[in-house]
């Protein structure tokens, strides 16, 4: 998704019109819903200062909007996160479980797994990260998806945790079991 799409999915999310997003950033009521159409639209892209109140605004991390080091940890997780907005069905997560033997006298990289239809017709191509952070932050990801296929969480609260990420991040163990000591609360009383 490109910034201006970004604005406009994270605005509809809180509920706020165009003009009411332009009026608390300070614009004419006159022309307020227009600046933020063309923010939206990509005729115009809002200075670094805008965006950081546009964040504050909508209450997300300014990172969905700001890239301060490309290539960083954030950085690779917001764009899985946009891609996953995109097209939900982009990214299959699952946690991979480790062989105790040790099996150094192949070059055999292949990963075997059980056929479903759940998987695609031809055999899909997997990937490991050597990111230390990364993996800590995709084995998160895995569980949050998990919660969300199965009811536990919620579409919106799937959103939310993405959007004020990584705020919401809290630890998970390789047996996904969620530490819950997230900063902040992204899930809705149950």
């Amino acid at each position: 998704m490109i910034l201006g799409e970004r604005i406009k999915r994270i605005r509809t999310f809180r509920g706020l019109t165009q003009r009411e997003l332009g009026l608390k950033l300070g614009y004419e009521e006159r022309n307020a819903d227009v600046r933020v159409a063309q923010y939206e639209s990509g005729y115009r892209v809002p200075k670094k200062d805008t965006l950081m109140e546009i964040s504050k605004i909508l209450n997300v991390n300014y990172i969905n909007f700001i890239t301060e080091a490309p290539g960083c940890a954030e950085d690779i997780m917001q764009t899985f996160f946009w891609l996953d907005e995109d097209n939900r069905n982009t990214f299959h997560l699952f946690q991979l479980v480790r062989n105790p033997g040790k099996c150094n006298a192949s070059d055999d990289k292949s990963v075997c797994y059980n056929d479903s239809d759940e998987w695609p017709t031809h055999a899909p191509v997997g990937m490991w990260i050597d990111y230390g952070l990364v993996n800590e932050f995709l084995r998160e990801w895995c569980l949050r998806k998990e919660q969300l296929k199965s009811g536990e969480i919620s579409e919106g609260e799937y959103f939310e945790w993405k959007i004020n990420w990584p705020t919401t991040s809290s630890s998970v163990d390789e047996q996904g079991n969620d530490k819950k000591n997230n900063s902040y609360q992204w899930r809705k009383n149950r």
